[in-house]
């Protein structure tokens, strides 16, 4: 497992302060999983072209043009599974979802092409905002078995990595943002409050006896449910919700 590479990422992606800076630490975190190849796209608009769908990705040369051009995108089983998958799945669980489905055929053809170009297996990742699917991040090549918690991990970084692209690429995405949820547990406070006090992870995770990663992920919870961009934006928001004083 490399759990602190997608802690890691979690962490230093609110220290990016460009769109370069997000893709070569997404890059990196892909390289470190062995994964070859991967695409952070947004959900298409009516009549609009397929490549500028694309906010980040590396994929093998001659794939995107025969995907766009033999129109996979149409019965690209990921594709469709994205629609009603609320979280990340492998690419072949989704195949096994349309077993008795009429474009069945043309679905494997496209698995043979794709195995030709060097993508075997892989995992895909749904972003969602307030409109519904917003986009997704995809990853793949060889087939490299993630266990559940790198799935919600992964998850977690197809999000961040996803509106923080947005945000310097398609600001018009920022505006349906999704509502602020007050609700927080017991130990989400007392991260809160420490965060509040100007306490760092190492010296919270002290406290309450926690890990530093532990700390990291309350604070990426915290931040997610404020819709904040970063902690100096959590903290801010605290206080003008009342959360702290």
């Amino acid at each position: 497992m490399n759990i602190n590479q997608l802690l890691h990422f979690l962490v230093v992606i609110d220290e990016c302060r460009s769109a370069a800076d997000v893709v070569s630490e997404l890059e990196k975190l892909v390289r470190s999983y062995g994964f070859e190849y991967y695409g952070l796209v947004r959900q298409p608009k009516p009549d609009e072209n397929p490549m500028q769908l694309v906010l980040a990705g590396h994929w093998p040369e001659g794939w995107p043009q025969l995907y766009i051009a033999k129109k996979y995108v149409l019965i690209d089983p990921t594709i469709r599974y994205l629609g009603q998958a609320r979280a990340g799945f492998r690419w072949r669980d989704a195949l096994h979802a349309f077993r008795a489905d009429p474009h069945r055929k043309r679905m494997e053809r496209m698995l043979g092409d794709s195995m030709r170009y060097g993508l075997t297996d892989g995992y895909i990742f749904p972003v969602h905002g307030r409109a519904g699917l917003m986009g997704n991040m995809t990853v793949g090549g060889k087939p490299i078995d993630l266990s559940p918690i790198e799935v919600s991990l992964f998850d977690a970084v197809a999000k961040k990595a996803f509106w923080r692209l947005a945000e310097y690429k398609h600001g018009d995405l920022l505006a349906p943002s999704k509502p602020i949820d007050t609700r927080m547990t017991r130990r989400e406070m007392e991260v809160l409050n420490y965060l509040a006090d100007g306490l760092t992870s190492n010296e919270i995770s002290r406290i309450l006896k926690i890990s530093n990663h532990t700390v990291d992920w309350y604070m990426n919870g915290i931040q997610d449910k404020l819709n904040a961009k970063n902690r100096q934006h959590v903290v801010a928001l605290s206080f003008r919700l009342g959360l702290v004083t």
